[in-house]
């Protein structure tokens, strides 16, 4: 059986860390935590869950942070989790069951992270991280922001079994966009990588223009990871809508189509801009497109689960009353109820029919 050690850095965590290490305790060998400046009850906290808790100070570097808590294992694989991620009951008996014999040839364990989730609590946003790592396999921590495991050998997809994430922060830190800039100012060279993410910041902090300067250089430049290239032109849609040019917009989202065949997510994005611009009749095709282009949950990028059913259904349900096709319009909200039975628009949509047909409500 493979042993594991949970290797994780957290700074004033105290809200989150134990249901965090009480999740996950049972399937894991070893729990080594490294604080990097708490002020709270983080460190205490840990101190019941391991007596590995060491100190590390915080260079604005979360790659520096990784690689001191991976040189800490003792086991046979590093994992990591952030102290708002949890296992699920049922995804740690998974876990349990494939650390037996799943994964005694692998150097990379990669596993589904799912960070939003429907009414019902099932997923509806995920996507695949490096999330164990043989510790004899050389392997580093690299970026000082949505940092990444950079390593080789053979890669096993874990089955069955997800990290959850569950946040409670209710704002969003700038964090990530000083450090950026601090290392602009320093003069160090922005990764492809980087570059993508610190457009990104700039759009989640409403510098538009400057969030578009940014990603576009990034677009322009042949390297880069196609994963980031087709996000990117999503990004610079949704800057582009908050300058009020629809047109490049559009263009940034077709754009997507020079790295890979359209991705539902993609679809659905247009799909959403022609019915702002009451273009029903394109829109309706978008849609029905998003509906029929088959899901990749494998490709390293983030999926949209909803894009693919649920998203585009609601969506035609709207265009085709637009259209005066009621009928059909109700043939698609019957449809998107199967995906998700207790949307709130789903519903809201259920009791307007009823009401037109003169059903009481």
């Amino acid at each position: 059986m493979a042993t594991v050690s949970l290797c994780m850095i957290v700074k004033n965590e105290e809200a989150v860390l134990a249901r965090c290490l009480g999740s996950i305790r049972e399937a894991v060998d070893e729990i080594i935590i490294v604080d990097t400046g708490s002020s709270d009850a983080t460190k205490e906290i840990a101190a019941h869950y391991t007596d590995k808790v060491y100190d590390f100070a915080w260079i604005d570097d979360f790659a520096a942070a990784r690689n001191f808590s991976f040189s800490k294992a003792g086991m046979d694989f590093a994992m990591w989790l952030d102290a708002d991620d949890i296992f699920t009951e049922q995804d740690r008996a998974s876990f349990l069951r494939l650390k037996e014999s799943a994964w005694e040839n692998a150097d990379v364990v990669m596993m589904r992270y799912n960070t939003a989730f429907d009414e019902q609590g099932n997923p509806v946003f995920s996507y695949y991280r490096e999330r164990l790592v043989r510790r004899s396999v050389p392997h580093l921590w690299k970026g000082r922001v949505h940092e990444a495991i950079v390593c080789s050998g053979r890669t096993v997809y874990a089955e069955g079994v997800a990290v959850t994430h569950r946040s409670v922060k209710s704002s969003y830190s700038d964090r990530n966009l000083r450090i950026y800039e601090r290392q602009i100012r320093e003069g160090e060279t922005l990764t492809p990588r980087d570059r993508f993410y610190y457009g990104r910041e700039l759009y989640y902090h409403r510098h538009y223009a400057r969030a578009i300067q940014v990603l576009s250089d990034f677009l322009n430049d042949e390297q880069g990871w196609v994963e980031n290239k087709i996000e990117a032109c999503k990004i610079l849609a949704y800057c582009k809508l908050e300058d009020g040019r629809s047109s490049d917009a559009l263009a940034a989202l077709t754009r997507s189509f020079l790295y890979d065949l359209p991705r539902a997510d993609v679809c659905c994005e247009i799909g959403n801009l022609l019915m702002k611009e009451e273009n029903y009749r394109a829109a309706v095709f978008w849609f029905e497109l998003a509906r029929m282009l088959p899901r990749n949950d494998k490709g390293g990028g983030f999926m949209s689960a909803d894009s693919y059913g649920y998203l585009p259904c609601i969506q035609l349900c709207v265009c085709y009353y637009r259209l005066g096709d009621s009928k059909k319009a109700e043939e698609y909200n019957r449809l998107a109820g199967t995906y998700r039975p207790v949307s709130p628009a789903y519903l809201h949509n259920v009791n307007f029919f009823r009401l037109m047909h003169g059903a009481p409500a």
